[in-house]
């Protein structure tokens, strides 16, 4: 029997890494268990090497809960260790084995197997355990088992072990209640465990059934398998509408499935939806360095040896590698998308309300992305057709008319002159113009409320003839309509719109509109006075415009005009609602005075 002191810096190591080391001590049973799989796998690699041999169904992982005695033991059935090896790897913190063994056994195929990069993950153990126990058994036949235990403290016991087997059992004396519980140790398991290469048992129960799909080649993966896959990641969830598999060996090894979900209005756009996976183990499901922050809406698993981790494996650490994954990830999601849209086209227009947040998101943050995808960046108008901002400039080259309500009144001035109007309705379409304005300059986005274009003019009918007082017949009815609303800050004009139909409308300026719009995404505050100037226009070959400024009756006519004014802003969704009582009280009196006269 020997004795020893734990090969530290400080004695206050061994306490901060119990106490500040892992966020979450449920990781404590990760750590542990990957540990038991880096056995396994360095076993193999030494068996290719002719240094052993053993079969295949030998290799596993046993987990055995003792609620009566308060201890947790896992057990594998890997390479074990000799006395010297405890010394050297159990004793000695951060002393990386897995670093050391894959210099030694360099195997490009086998690399990704081995977990472990720091040597700290068996002191998690000490997070939830009084005292740690190991009984080990090296695969050389010539060495002795060993017995090693710790309290953790910086003192140790080492001596002559009773295991007869190869492998290593850890067994913790736990402390920690929480994890006395069959049903909370299979919860940790499920959540951090469930794709490692070798089966793990939680009492003889097979905790772990499934590679992960994302190991597959994408050309031998079915769609049923991609579901399936899909449903095991994100239960109760909606099917995804499509997915990307990738599969990346050069300039670093990446893996992963995203899915496009459907999105409906109950979807929580903060919350993330990708798993981050090391080697197979879980690390996280905040990927939100990894994946461009237009791509977090996805969902799915993404799984590399290669990303660089803090020394928990706890969250990721940014360096060039991390960002050259992120432009990689973003290229293949464009490729996709593009791939879709080029064979699956009906499919792709029928999906574009589930796909179009995540591209537009994509176009405003990062050119690249653009240059991408800018050929299906779709529109639809307002016939029902799907158009791109490149076919809609070969038909109309100067202005691209749209309109945020497919419903709007005004739209028949559009329709009787045959302009083509899209529907942008979106959150995103405001920020979304002013970004594509810079790359189809002099081409312009106008809403249709926005501007008076001479597209929706009749210039025949203008009446422009001055009478003897010099003035013309539009600049009387402007003047009238002013006069008759008094209301502060409104500019009227009277214009010869293309249709009868429409009476009057409210303009407001489009860069006016877009900044409102732009501040009510952010949730920041109006300035005082931004929304305050507008335009009434008023069509003077409207019959409605024409009788009231010839009625005899001025208080009537007055009252006619300010209905006619609310109306315009209920139509165009601009009244304020503590004006409603009013318009509805308005509304009662003029018709009884219409019908009374």
């Amino acid at each position: 029997m020997a004795e020893g002191t734990l090969k530290i810096n400080t004695e206050k190591l061994l306490p901060i890494i119990k106490k500040w080391l892992y966020s979450e001590k449920d990781i404590f049973l990760r750590e542990l268990v990957s540990n038991s799989c880096d056995a396994l796998s360095k076993l193999k690699i030494l068996r290719e090497q002719g240094e052993t041999d053993f079969e295949d169904s030998e290799m596993r992982i046993d987990l055995t809960l003792d609620k009566e005695n308060k201890t947790l033991t896992i057990a594998d059935t890997g390479l074990g260790m000799s006395s010297e090896e405890v010394e050297k790897y159990i004793a000695q913190l951060a002393f990386s084995g897995a670093e050391e063994f894959l210099t030694k056994y360099q195997n490009k195929e086998e690399k990704d197997q081995v977990i472990g990069h720091f040597g700290l993950g068996f002191y998690s153990a000490y997070m939830v355990s009084s005292k740690v126990e190991i009984q080990t058994k090296s695969y050389r036949k010539s060495d002795s088992a060993v017995f090693w235990s710790c309290d953790g403290s910086t003192s140790y016991t080492i001596d002559e072990g009773k295991k007869d087997a190869r492998g290593t059992e850890i067994t913790l004396f736990i402390e920690e209640e929480e994890f006395l519980e069959e049903a909370r140790l299979r919860e940790i398991l499920n959540r951090y465990c469930t794709f490692l290469p070798y089966p793990i048992y939680l009492n003889g129960e097979h905790i772990n059934h499934k590679d992960p799909l994302w190991l597959k080649s994408p050309s031998d993966c079915t769609e049923q398998e991609y579901l399936e896959f899909y449903r095991q990641l994100h239960p109760m969830e909606p099917d995804p509408i499509f997915w990307v598999h990738l599969n990346v060996d050069y300039p670093f090894h990446l893996k992963g499935i995203l899915y496009f979900p459907k999105i409906d209005q109950r979807f929580d756009f903060q919350k993330n939806h990708i798993k981050l996976f090391c080697n197979r183990v879980f690390v996280s499901d905040n990927c939100q360095d990894l994946i461009p922050e237009y791509l977090t809406v996805l969902r799915g698993a993404i799984d590399s040896p290669d990303i660089p981790l803090n020394v928990s494996r706890s969250y990721l650490q940014m360096d060039r590698t991390v960002r050259s994954l992120s432009s990689h990830i973003s290229k293949k999601v464009a490729d996709r998308l593009a791939t879709l849209y080029r064979t699956e086209k009906e499919n792709f227009e029928n999906q574009w309300d589930n796909v179009e947040t995540i591209i537009k998101l994509g176009v405003i943050h990062d050119e690249k992305f653009y240059e991408k995808v800018k050929d299906f960046l779709l529109w639809k108008n307002l016939d029902g057709e799907w158009t791109t901002l490149s076919s809609y400039l070969e038909r109309n080259p100067e202005k691209i008319f749209y309109t945020q309500d497919p419903e709007a009144p005004f739209l028949s001035v559009y329709k009787e002159k045959s302009i083509e109007v899209l529907i942008a309705r979106g959150p995103l379409d405001t920020p979304l113009m002013n970004f594509l304005e810079l790359k189809l300059s002099p081409a312009k986005f106008q809403r249709i409320d926005g501007g008076l274009d001479p597209a929706i003019l009749d210039q025949d009918r203008e009446k422009t003839v001055l009478d003897t007082d010099g003035k013309t017949e539009s600049s009387k009815i402007a003047d009238f309509v002013r006069s008759s609303l008094s209301i502060e800050n409104l500019e009227v004009e009277a214009k010869s719109l293309a249709s009868e139909g429409l009476p009057a409308f409210i303009m407001l300026d489009e860069q006016t509109r877009r900044m409102r719009d732009s501040l009510s995404l952010s949730n920041q505050q109006l300035p005082p006075g931004l929304m305050d100037k507008k335009t009434f226009v008023v069509n003077t070959n409207s019959p409605l415009i024409h009788a009231v400024t010839k009625h005899k009756d001025p208080e009537l006519a007055k009252e006619i005009l300010l209905q006619l004014y609310q109306l315009s802003q209920l139509s165009q969704k601009e009244l304020p609602p503590k004006d409603l009582p009013q318009f509805i009280e308005r509304s009662s009196k003029v018709l009884a005075q219409l019908l009374s006269s």
